[in-house]
C-alpha cells in the first residue's frame, strides 16, 4: 500500500517546511492569520490571482511557487469558497483535495495555516487521509513517475496543539475503520476466503476487540442451513465471526451490525455472465463495512455495547452446491425455496440476522449488503438504499448519511411487495420472481428474520465498490458505511 502521510499539529513557528498551504475564501477574503503571514507578498498574491482567475472557489488551487517576500520553496492557495457555510464532509472532502495537490506536486513537507478550529483541522486531515490511500500491494513494478519512498510530512499549525491531537486521534480512529474496509474489499479472492476474513476480525483484539468464530460443525448444530446452503458448492469452508466491543455500561442491551460476507460470488449455478464477474470479489462490501466500523468504534473508545456480525461464505458452482428448486431451512425454522443461486445474499443475512437478535436481543439491528443490482439500476452509484420497519431509525441513519456524504435513500416495504416471495412451496422464495421490486423483495425476507426489533437494511450494492470517485476515496472500493455508521453511532446512541 502506498505511504499514508505523517500528519501532525503544530503551532505557528514551529519549524519550516517547503511548502505553505493557505486556505482563502471566495473573493479572495484571507483570515487575519492567513493575511498576516502574506501582508508582504499580497500584491504578488492578488496579480497571480486575477492573471489565473483564481477567486477562492471551493477547492480550486493557486501554486506561486518562491514567492518574493517568502523563503518557502512554494506558496500553494486553496480556496474555501463561502467559509462559513462549511460543514463536517465539506472539510473532509477539501483534506482530500488539498491532500491530493500536494501529492501531485510531489511534495514532501507541507504546513497548512488558517484559522481552522481543532475539530476542523482534525477533519482536514481525516480526508488528507484517507484522499492517499492506494491499493498498490501487488505491483511489483511502480509507475516510473512515482516516488515510491516519498512520504509527505503533512502539518497542520493550529493554536491548541493538544485539543488538536485529541480531535484527531478520534478522527483518525474513523479514517483508519475506512482503509480497513476498503482493504479487504480491495483483496483478491485467493487471497482473502471466509476462514483469511474471520482471522481478520481476530486480529481486532489489537484494539479491545473480542472475537468468536463460529465454524460450520457449529452452525450446522444451530440449524443454519440457509447460510452453508450457499457456501457448499465451495472448497472453501464458510464461516460466522462474532465481533464484541464491550463500551458501555455491563447490562446495557448492545446496538448490532451485520454484514454480508460473500468473498467472491460466481453466481453458483444460477451462474452469472463471465464479463464483470472478477468485480465479485467485492461482494463482500457491507462485511467490510462492518469490521471497518467495528476498528473505529474500538480505537476511539465509543461508550456503547456493540455487536459486529460477518456472514462469511464463498459462493461456486459444484457437484455439491445448491441447486435451483432446492429448499433450505433457516436457524428460525423458517423454509426458503431456491429460485436463483445468485440471490445467495439474503440467505446469508437471514441466518446470520437471526442468530444475531436471537442471541445478543440489541437495540436495533442495522445490516449492510451488496444485495442487489436493483438497487444499482434505481439509485445509481451515489446513494445506497435504506430499508427500515421503524421511521425514527431511518431517519437518525438518513440524517448522518447527509452529514458525512455518505448518501442514503428511503425505499419502500410493504405488504403488497411481501407477497411476492411467497411460494406454495416453502415459507418463502429467494427472489421476487421478476425485475420488479428486486431491492424491495430482498429487503421484505430479511425482514422476515429480525422480528419486532428495531432494524435498518442498507444495500451497498452501488456504493460500496466500482463507486464514483471523490476527493477522498479515488479507488475501487470506497469503504462505505463506515464513516456513516460511526456518526449514525456518535451522534444519537453515545451518551
Amino acid at each position: 500500500m502506498a505511504k499514508l502521510p505523517n500528519i501532525t499539529f503544530i503551532k505557528a513557528g514551529s519549524t519550516t517546511s517547503e511548502t505553505l498551504v493557505l486556505p482563502v475564501a471566495k473573493n479572495l477574503e484571507l483570515s487575519s492569520t492567513v493575511a498576516e503571514v502574506v501582508s508582504n507578498c499580497e500584491k504578488t498574491i492578488k496579480t497571480a490571482a486575477d492573471i489565473s482567475k483564481f477567486t477562492g472557489k471551493k477547492s480550486t488551487f493557486l501554486n506561486l511557487l518562491t514567492p518574493a517576500g517568502t523563503e518557502l520553496e512554494r506558496l500553494l492557495l486553496v480556496g474555501l469558497g463561502e467559509r462559513q457555510k462549511l460543514e463536517e464532509s465539506d472539510l473532509v472532502y477539501l483534506g482530500g483535495d488539498i491532500c491530493g495537490k500536494l501529492l501531485a506536486l510531489k511534495a514532501k513537507s507541507a504546513h497548512i495555516l488558517s484559522d481552522f478550529t481543532s475539530e476542523e483541522a482534525a477533519l482536514l486531515a481525516e480526508g488528507a487521509l484517507l484522499r492517499a490511500y492506494k491499493f498498490d500491494q501487488f505491483l511489483t513494478k511502480k509507475d516510473e513517475e512515482e516516488d515510491a519512498d516519498i512520504q509527505l510530512n503533512l502539518s497542520f499549525i493550529v493554536s491548541d496543539v493538544a485539543q488538536a491531537e485529541a480531535a484527531w486521534q478520534q478522527r483518525k480512529a474513523v479514517a483508519e475503520g475506512v482503509l480497513l474496509a476498503r482493504e479487504v474489499v480491495n483483496l483478491p479472492p485467493n487471497y482473502l476466503g471466509p476462514v483469511e476474513f474471520a482471522q481478520k476480525a481476530q486480529e481486532l483484539s489489537k484494539v479491545g476487540i473480542e472475537t468468536e468464530v463460529l465454524d460450520e460443525e457449529q452452525m450446522q448444530a444451530l440449524g443454519m442451513g440457509a447460510l452453508l446452503g450457499v457456501g457448499q458448492g465451495s472448497e472453501r469452508p464458510s464461516r460466522l465471526a462474532i465481533m464484541k466491543w464491550n463500551g458501555g455500561k455491563q447490562d446495557e442491551a448492545p446496538v448490532a451490525f451485520v454484514g454480508k460476507g460473500v468473498v467472491f460470488d460466481s453466481g453458483g449455478i444460477s451462474l452469472k455472465p463471465g464479463a464483470g464477474m472478477d468485480e465479485m470479489k467485492g461482494d463482500m462490501g457491507g462485511a467490510g463495512a462492518v469490521i471497518g466500523l467495528m476498528h473505529a468504534v474500538a480505537s476511539r473508545k465509543a461508550n456503547l455495547n456493540i455487536i459486529g456480525v460477518l456472514g462469511l461464505v464463498e459462493n461456486m458452482p459444484d457437484g455439491k452446491a445448491q441447486r435451483p428448486g432446492d429448499i433450505v431451512t433457516t436457524m428460525s425454522g423458517q423454509t426458503i425455496e431456491i429460485l436463483n443461486t445468485d440471490a445467495e445474499g439474503r440467505l446469508v443475512l437471514a441466518d446470520a440476522l437471526w442468530y444475531t437478535n436471537d442471541r445478543f436481543k440489541p437495540q436495533f439491528i442495522v445490516d449492510l449488503a451488496t444485495l442487489t443490482g436493483a438497487c444499482m439500476v434505481a439509485l445509481g452509484n451515489h446513494h445506497a438504499g435504506l430499508f427500515s420497519n421503524d421511521d425514527d431509525l431511518a431517519a437518525q441513519i438518513t440524517q448522518s448519511g447527509q452529514k458525512t456524504a455518505e448518501k442514503v435513500w428511503r425505499l419502500p416495504l410493504g405488504k403488497e411487495y411481501d407477497k411476492m416471495i411467497d411460494t406454495p412451496n416453502a415459507d418463502m422464495k429467494n427472489t421476487g420472481g421478476s425485475r420488479m421490486a428486486g431491492a424491495t423483495t430482498a429487503a421484505q425476507l430479511l425482514q422476515r428474520f429480525v422480528g419486532e426489533t428495531k432494524w435498518a437494511h442498507i444495500d451497498v450494492a452501488g456504493t460500496a465498490m466500482g463507486s464514483t470517485k471523490t476527493s477522498i476515496s479515488k479507488g475501487w472500493a470506497s469503504g462505505f458505511g463506515v464513516r456513516l455508521l460511526d456518526r449514525f453511532l456518535a451522534d444519537f446512541y453515545e451518551k
